[in-house]
């Protein structure tokens, strides 16, 4: 499949497939896996003949019946289609549970040779490790001792390390098993219909591409701020933070997409080499162009430090030495307990010369902007000036939009986690991250890493600390609306 192009693969299904879902019985088992297996199936788009093994450490452990019990229960909560029918009775079939530990993965064994036999033939195998990291290297070393890994594919979870040493043994740990071409590290941003529209959008319309670098462009923006606070997350985000949770994992990847060259084809191999080009001409990141902030409250959160220094919110300024970006700045922001939960792209057109319309006729604040909100389904504005009405020469903004949810039927559409999962069973690694891609983004983030500037407290519901401002200056932050 790696020759094989996303256009090429529309509308195909996977090989008979045996999928083990590791953690099985955790958040995002119930919240995501389980529902989005169930609307591929619906949809018609999982194999003919399938079998899902959920699999937890022992103490954990399910029958098979309370397996099923518990997917029914996620479905009706989180899915977009209803547990019920002929689809629903063939899905729960298809459900079983084998209990794993290092010392003894017998059950598991078991579920999947169960499961296997059923099928006949010579069903794929897809591991999907959603397990805590700390439980990461033990679950690769199993699925190697075991023979479970052979001729395999997994699905890695972030976060991809916490620095560049931590990168290189995950994936020294990933690699003794798994050859890269089998593993796809996924980022459910990625899966979203915009991200690919991001694609579509610069290279299939001459209206855009060729004004899609420094000579026409002066910045860009990547926002994502979310709404929602820590959520009780305490003791994963006190030991992560929102650059290592939001900017490297999610932010960083939109920005290889925005900023890649053409491929030759959209094939895995050549788009993600143009991605991978863009980290490798990234500079190394300047603290002093960073805004680290921390939301008022934070530190009486259940489970964190009260003298804290984890930040809730991060603005910085990213900058790329190659001949399409050299001199345009990007600036990405992401934090908890913002104003709205966003997903926006912004490209900032350079200013042509208003001499000639008089001085009370320009406009100040923003002139032309193309901005992409990527959240599913996902809209497209282009911002302009205009005349307006009446006898005077005065200038106003305007605006183009296109709606994906006014123009197409996105009933049918595939949230981010059903798009990768079929991808991998697919066996299309277009929108995974790569390794090296992985070690070069944290090898830039090293002087961030060692010299982090300190948190500024922001009140919850802004738009974070007032330093964002001078960050970004003299431009303006696309987000909150219009100025």
């Amino acid at each position: 499949m790696t020759g094989t192009t996303r256009s090429e693969h529309h509308g195909a299904v996977p090989d008979d497939h045996v999928i083990v879902l590791f953690g099985a019985t955790g958040d995002l088992a119930r919240r995501k896996l389980l529902p989005g297996l169930f609307h591929l199936a619906k949809a018609g788009l999982l194999p003919d003949r399938y079998r899902i093994v959920g699999s937890a450490p022992a103490q954990a452990a399910l029958s098979d019946d309370e397996f099923r019990k518990r997917a029914r229960e996620s479905v009706a909560e989180f899915g977009r289609s209803r547990p019920e029918g002929k689809a629903w009775q063939r899905f729960e079939e298809s459900l079983s549970f084998g209990a794993a530990d290092p010392e003894d993965p017998g059950p598991l064994l078991e579920a999947v040779r169960d499961a296997e036999q059923a099928l006949g033939g010579s069903p794929r195998r897809l591991f999907h490790l959603a397990v805590p990291p700390a439980a990461f290297a033990s679950v690769i070393e199993l699925l190697g001792a075991t023979g479970l890994a052979d001729g395999a594919r997994v699905i890695v979870e972030k976060p991809f390390g916490t620095d560049l040493p931590s990168a290189r043994a995950l994936n020294a740990t990933i690699h003794s098993v798994f050859d890269e071409s089998r593993v796809f590290r996924i980022d459910h941003f990625l899966g979203k219909e915009s991200v690919d529209n991001i694609l579509a959008l610069r290279f299939a319309n001459g209206l855009l591409e060729p004004v899609w670098n420094r000579d026409h462009i002066s910045h860009v923006q990547i926002d994502v701020p979310e709404k929602i606070g820590i959520e009780g997350r305490a003791q994963f985000f006190e030991g992560t933070g929102t650059f290592r949770d939001m900017i490297v994992t999610h932010l960083f990847q939109l920005l290889g997409f925005v900023a890649m060259e053409p491929p030759t084809t959209l094939a895995a191999k050549p788009l993600r080499d143009e991605k991978e080009k863009v980290f490798q001409s990234m500079r190394s990141l300047d603290p002093a162009h960073v805004v680290r902030g921390q939301y008022e409250g934070y530190r009486d959160e259940p489970g964190v430090d009260p003298r804290s220094d984890t930040e809730t919110f991060v603005a910085l300024r990213v900058e790329l030495d190659n001949w399409r970006w050299a001199g345009v700045p990007f600036y990405l922001r992401s934090g908890k307990s913002l104003a709205e939960g966003r997903h926006i792209v912004t490209l900032g057109f350079r200013e042509p010369a208003l001499r000639m319309f008089p001085l009370t006729a320009r406009h100040r604040t923003r002139t032309n902007e193309l901005v992409i909100d990527f959240d599913d389904p996902g809209r497209i504005a282009a911002r302009f000036l205009v005349k307006d009405p009446g006898p005077a020469m005065r200038l106003s903004d305007a605006e183009m939009v296109f709606s994906y949810a006014e123009s197409f039927n996105t009933m049918h559409a595939l949230e981010g986690y059903e798009r990768l999962i079929l991808d991998a069973m697919l066996g299309d690694q277009s929108l995974f991250t790569r390794s090296d891609g992985i070690e070069r983004l944290w090898e830039v983030s090293t002087p961030l890493l060692d010299d982090p500037p300190p948190v500024e407290p922001y009140a919850p519901g802004s738009w974070g600390p007032d330093g964002i401002n001078r960050l970004i200056a003299p431009y303006h932050w696309s987000l909150p609306g219009r100025r």
